[in-house]
């Protein structure tokens, strides 16, 4: 994909990636609110999902933290403030994540902890929805005024992608992709180089499938699409939707 040097950062891949997360946690939260409840394999499969979707969260955060929000410190001061929110976000989001972790180990060895498992998603969700909103609508117009689009992909390269391994953006990749529009494929598969793209979609795309296959089955949250903060025309589930359901008083 050819970049402009000089056109302003395209952030679209932070809020495509913030749908997915939307996405599995409502996924995860129907599945474990609708009989029969997952038992066996599938409950296993999870379990370990919830935990794997946590990790996730934690490098998406550590990137940002690392490469994203310097960048932006030093080349725009007057970010400072809505800088500082943004980290004390990923604070105050920071305990909740390992309670929903530990709370997913524990449903791995025991299925009587489902609601274990449900209480803590929720309190995840007081904590990060606003977060996530707040950041694709505040802190992403900020980024794209003040870095270019070959600056933004530098730091996806350096931060985002490197860290990790094959077989971590293995399982990142189709996660994320899942459900997405075509523009919002090709926007997240182009921060990964040709050669190692093709890899991750053609192996781990089939572990992937396999993958959701044991964890929503035929069931409707399977149907769940990316969840995105503000949808397309006609298209009706939304973020404030979603938060109607999981932060009303």
């Amino acid at each position: 994909m050819n970049i402009d040097r000089h056109e302003p950062a395209d952030t679209r891949s932070m809020g495509i990636v913030h749908s997915a997360l939307r996405r599995d946690l409502e996924r995860i939260r129907m599945t474990l609110q609708t009989e029969p409840y997952p038992k066996g394999k599938r409950r296993l499969a999870l379990a370990d999902h919830v935990v794997w979707l946590m990790h996730a969260l934690r490098l998406h955060h550590s990137a940002e933290d690392a490469g994203l929000w310097p960048l932006i410190r030093a080349k725009n001061p007057s970010a400072g403030a809505l800088l500082v929110r943004m980290e004390s976000d990923h604070r105050r989001i920071a305990p909740a994540m390992i309670a929903l972790e530990g709370a997913g180990r524990a449903y791995g060895r025991d299925a009587s902890t489902r609601t274990r498992v449900l209480d803590t998603l929720a309190e995840l969700n007081e904590v990060l929805l606003p977060h996530l909103q707040r950041e694709e609508l505040e802190m992403m117009p900020v980024v794209a005024a003040t870095i270019t689009a070959s600056e933004y992909r530098d730091v996806e390269n350096e931060y985002f992608v490197k860290p990790k391994g094959v077989v971590e953006l293995g399982a990142e990749a189709p996660w994320i992709v899942d459900g997405a529009t075509t523009e919002d494929r090709d926007v997240i598969l182009h921060v990964v180089p040709a050669v190692p793209r093709f890899v991750i979609m053609q192996t781990f795309g089939r572990i992937y499938r396999r993958k959701v296959a044991r964890l929503w089955e035929d069931g409707p949250a399977a149907a769940v699409p990316p969840i995105k903060v503000t949808a397309p025309r006609g298209e009706a589930r939304t973020i404030r939707e979603f938060e109607s359901r999981h932060l009303a008083p």
